[in-house]
């Protein structure tokens, strides 16, 4: 073996194990990440206040003041 083939091995392996490093850290990043949450938003028609639901459901009574809403669509 060659010194030119002997650096251009060690520059891919080098390489390499960058990418596989990377590949494990955004693996890694992923797993620890929040899931988006499949809960509906409302939105209180009387007194504006903010609040989610399960999915399924598709009116919702505030907890603050009683009143029944709508999801809100985005």
């Amino acid at each position: 073996m060659g010194i030119h083939q002997l650096i251009y091995a060690y520059v891919v392996l080098t390489l390499a194990a960058l990418a596989i490093i990377a590949l494990y850290a955004e693996m890694r990043r992923r797993s620890f990440a929040p899931r988006p949450s499949q809960d509906r938003i409302f939105r209180c028609s009387k007194c504006g206040y903010v609040y989610t639901d399960d999915p399924d459901v598709e009116r919702s009574g505030c907890s603050q003041c009683g009143q029944f809403n709508e999801a809100i669509e985005f």
